[in-house]
């Protein structure tokens, strides 16, 4: 396909997203299903379109004067990829398959058009409503803060010690650039390719052995800093396919006993095979039997440290999912407050007496991060905060200790801060 047809694509796909109000990713996938002609390149050209479209939907549209997918599109190009008003013509020149020919309008919009003067919301590419939640996370900073977010995001792994070290996958990997993690001891990043698409790293070799797993550094960092010691008894409460869990498990060298659980056993699935290759053999998996079992009986007082990664709005991962953020809605997020009460008081039953709760969330919403601790300890007089700058020392990542959140009761990891997704961690003590 011409790039003006990815264009004309990306268009027609935005038009059916806005439409039928669908994910992303399923109208991409319908697409590709009914234009078998479009080869993997093109269809990744097309979905590198469609996510930059949407994460820059709301200045694109400002600049544009006009919320059409494409001037969405055409905004975009400009604002994202640095094309200016001539490139972007001859990409729309009424030809087969290509975009009708720019009106006079865009000509104008696209050669003077600024974010001059617009709202915090819209230069920072997020709904409205909740401007005030980022203005608290982030005073007027928030629309630097929220830019950052709305650009692509890289690939991450995790180098599994448990089987190898930072060089041996560096030289596996050299044919893909890899870089060193900014912060991660044990990461590793690549950068996506220049039209966006995201290198391929699960068919590697070295994947298949377990030398590495794929995940975001601020999902390391996190875990790094809940700083679990060989020899503990530890839970992951919402260990989901196993992440964090297997990044628990290399931290403490294979010692120590982990019980990973989940509220979903649907989502336990992975595990066992993640689990497999990567070699952990601390981990036992507990799978609730129904909606009323409890697969942790027995464990109450006798655990050194409960790792909640709590269900949230997920707004920490807006680069890898665009479209999430135009679809989260109020009654969304006081569905997750909810339930981050709820999985915050079932970990306090299993904390003993000096253990800890390592609170996480892929959220920058004070809400869910500052606001659902400040909660829990008005419900749990026996527990305190650890001070976020001792949690970074102790874990060892001191540089991290200066990104104290608004209210001080943890950690706030975000892309213009550590380069990482928005991550939430704050560290609960039991002390009485």
């Amino acid at each position: 396909m011409t790039p003006s047809a990815k264009l004309t694509a990306a268009i027609e796909i935005l038009d059916d997203i806005a439409a039928r109000r669908r994910p992303a990713n399923d109208v991409l996938k319908d697409w590709g299903l009914s234009h078998r002609f479009a080869g993997s390149g093109d269809r990744a050209g097309i979905s590198s379109l469609v996510h930059d479209a949407l994460r820059r939907k709301a200045s694109a549209g400002f600049i544009m004067g006009s919320d059409s997918s494409r001037a969405m599109l055409l905004g975009t190009l400009h604002l994202s990829r640095g094309m200016d008003v001539n490139a972007i013509s001859a990409l729309c020149d009424g030809g087969r398959f290509a975009p009708q020919p720019l009106t006079d309008d865009e000509r104008k919009a696209l050669t003077f058009g600024t974010l001059e003067g617009a709202p915090a919301w819209v230069a920072g590419d997020y709904p409205e409503w909740l401007d005030g939640q980022f203005f608290e996370a982030f005073g007027e900073g928030r629309a630097e803060e929220l830019q950052a977010l709305a650009t692509r995001a890289p690939v991450d792994i995790r180098i599994n010690t448990l089987k190898t070290d930072n060089e041996t996958v560096a030289a596996q990997l050299s044919h893909m650039n890899v870089q060193e993690a900014g912060y991660s001891p044990t990461g590793m990043r690549i950068m996506p390719l220049e039209d966006g698409r995201a290198v391929s790293v699960q068919s590697e070799p070295a994947f298949q052995k377990g030398f590495y797993e794929i995940q975001d550094e601020g999902s390391q960092l996190v875990t790094m800093l809940a700083a679990p010691d060989p020899g503990m008894q530890v839970i992951d409460l919402c260990a989901g396919g196993g992440g964090k869990t297997l990044g628990l498990a290399a931290l403490m060298d294979n010692r120590g006993q982990i019980f990973a659980t989940d509220s979903d056993k649907r989502r336990l699935m992975p595990i066992f095979d993640r689990m497999t290759r990567a070699g952990v053999r601390n981990v036992q998996v507990r799978s609730p039997k129904g909606k009323e079992d409890e697969p942790l009986e027995g464990l109450e007082g006798h655990i050194d440290l409960v790792l909640v990664d709590a269900p949230c709005t997920g707004t920490g991962t807006w680069r890898r999912n665009p479209d999430a953020k135009w679809r989260v809605r109020p009654n969304a997020l006081e569905d997750r407050i909810h339930e981050q009460a709820e999985v915050l008081d079932r970990a306090a039953r299993y904390v003993k007496h000096g253990g800890r709760i390592a609170y996480i969330t892929c959220s920058l919403l004070p809400r869910e991060n500052d606001g659902a601790v400040s909660e829990f300890l008005a419900r749990h007089s026996g527990f305190a905060v650890v001070p976020p700058d001792d949690v970074a020392e102790h874990a060892g990542l001191g540089g991290l200790a200066s990104f104290v959140s608004a209210k001080g009761f943890g950690l706030q990891l975000t892309p213009k801060r550590t380069g990482t997704d928005g991550f939430y961690i704050a560290m609960l003590q039991k002390v009485a």
